[in-house]
């Protein structure tokens, strides 16, 4: 009776927090500003170094089981054929997890960094910044980001395609604390899990809303602001609305190609109608300079001189990755059915990150090339406006009104599939981990959603998005430490079962050719005897 209460509590629970959480926002938008202000100062002055080691141990436990004899094991049953190809698979990934991110920072991130270099370790707008640009641009979309993604997702996969049971975030602790996955603390992990990936979710929708707002400031003639970024967000939810109805198959899947699809045409032609050899040679540098550099730029921290540039840019994105994990990671579960551990990790953390270093050496290289020697003034206007970063760039493309639109159609479709996969994650977590949640259910959390998002906006916009993905991730960051030690745990005790099992079989084996052996030898004795008689 308790199991069929419990995911009626979640939803309850975690609408009652994210209502109280709206109430406030709209009645005292200064005041959650303020307590949201003091919340991150807490967390990063005492636990920043706990989101760098975090991460990075996600990232090295993810390549370690990988890479071990876990890997064969298949996300299903054994021999079980993957539900989908695998471009839709890698389609569907990259759309839930990065789309419009990669968006929004592609060229805002180079550009800030060229600006004003990380840690004061160049001289603004020198080579050595634009070198520097690249470099963490690409570590901030790299592995580490994936590898948040990758725990939660393997995790899922294996409790619900591999053990048959509902695919929550709870059930991947049954392997540590048995039936109370199922009762008042597994509940209480399930609503911890749902706020933190509303606010995730939320603030990929407030970044999308306001750079759709930049995009239309560019091509048409729409002010920038939180009222116009109010109207877009309405706009974006009636659609994703409509979508979310759809089933996964017709609904996010054929959105997903057609993002893909999109995002592969503008990224063709802005690489070779753009500066091509440059961007070729920026993308070579940034990958030589990200590996060389990655363990020192994992756990760096700046207790001597006092600078935040790194709580400002690593730990939001560590944070924003953990709190938009329990989304993506449950979405890239749900789609990895038929996969093997290996083939789970090594795609969802390898080929994203190839594209992502693409995308920031096209985009991002292209602004540099412009910026440092044709003058372009795009470095003023992400000072002015970071939004505005993609769509000042694209100016100097032939045809920039058409790319303009055609980009601001693309942003568009990311924020659709992001919200729509968001409801069909958000409907399982609260219906038992079902597959296919209600229609209403999907519905619900499409509004609370937009709901949080339109308060965030209200808030501070784009300071108020990073500051409540650092503070909403901290708990689930914990959680997901916890989750990582109940897998392995899993895994092991599969591998003693199947070992027992073999070792069951093979005795089995063993007994039944001795048998054979000695009911031989008895039939020969026999022969013999009766050879001898006659």
């Amino acid at each position: 009776m308790s199991e069929r209460r419990g995911p009626g509590w979640v939803f309850v629970w975690s609408v009652l927090v994210l209502a109280a959480f709206v109430g406030i926002g709209v009645a005292r938008p200064d005041a959650l500003a303020g307590s949201a202000a003091r919340a991150l100062e807490f967390t990063t002055s005492h636990f920043g170094w706990l989101y760098l080691f975090a991460t990075t141990g996600f990232l090295v436990f993810c390549l370690s089981v990988a890479l071990s004899d876990y890997g064969r094991i298949r996300l299903g049953a054994d021999g079980e054929v993957p539900e989908f190809s695998y471009p839709t698979w890698l389609g569907m990934i990259f759309s839930a997890g990065m789309g419009v991110g990669l968006v929004f920072w592609g060229v805002a991130e180079p550009m800030t960094h060229y600006v004003e270099p990380p840690l004061g370790r160049a001289d603004a707008r020198s080579a050595e910044a634009a070198r520097l640009a690249m470099q963490y641009s690409l570590f901030h979309w790299g592995f580490h980001q994936w590898a948040n993604f990758a725990v939660v997702g393997l995790a899922i996969a294996y409790v619900r395609f591999r053990q048959q049971r509902p695919g929550l975030i709870s059930e991947t602790f049954r392997a540590s604390i048995g039936d109370r996955a199922g009762g008042s603390l597994g509940h209480a992990i399930n609503v911890l899990a749902v706020v933190s990936t509303v606010f995730g979710v939320a603030t990929t929708l407030g970044l999308g809303v306001i750079q759709i707002n930049s995009g239309l400031g560019a091509v048409g003639d729409v002010a920038f602001g939180v009222e116009p970024q109010l109207k877009i967000l309405g706009g974006i939810t009636v659609v994703f609305l409509l979508c979310s109805l759809l089933p996964l198959e017709s609904g996010v899947r054929y959105v997903s190609d057609a993002n893909m699809v999109l995002a592969a045409v503008l990224l063709l032609f802005v690489f070779f109608a753009g500066p091509t050899d440059f961007i070729t040679a920026a993308m070579t540098n940034a990958i030589g300079d990200y590996f060389a550099n990655m363990i020192g730029m994992s756990l760096l921290m700046t207790p001597y001189t006092g600078d935040d540039w790194v709580e400002r840019w690593t730990i939001f994105y560590w944070a924003w990755g953990l709190s938009w994990a329990p989304f993506v990671g449950s979405f890239i579960a749900r789609i990895s059915r038929g996969r093997t551990i290996r083939e789970f990790v090594l795609g969802v953390i390898g080929m994203p990150v190839l594209l992502s270093a693409l995308w920031f050496a096209t985009f991002g290289g292209s602004a540099l090339y412009f910026e440092m020697f044709r003058g372009a003034g795009i470095g003023d206007a992400v000072a002015t406006e970071m939004s505005s970063a993609l769509f000042a760039t694209l100016d100097w493309f032939p045809g920039a009104d058409v790319l303009g639109v055609a980009m601001l159609v693309l942003i568009v479709l990311f924020v659709i599939t992001s919200a729509n996969s968001a409801t069909f994650v958000l409907g399982m977590f609260t219906s038992r981990g079902a597959l296919v949640p209600s229609r209403l259910l999907r519905l619900s959390w499409g509004v609370i959603q937009v709901a949080v998002a339109g308060v965030l906006l209200l808030s501070g916009g784009l300071a108020a998005l990073q500051t409540m993905s650092i503070v909403a991730a901290f708990p689930f960051m914990v959680l997901m430490l916890f989750m990582a030690a109940s897998l392995l745990k899993a895994l092991r005790d599969e591998r003693r079962q199947r070992e027992l099992h073999e070792a069951v079989m093979w005795e089995r084996m063993q007994r039944l050719v001795e048998a054979e052996e000695a009911r031989r030898e008895a039939a020969a004795t026999e022969d013999t005897l009766a050879g001898r008689d006659t």
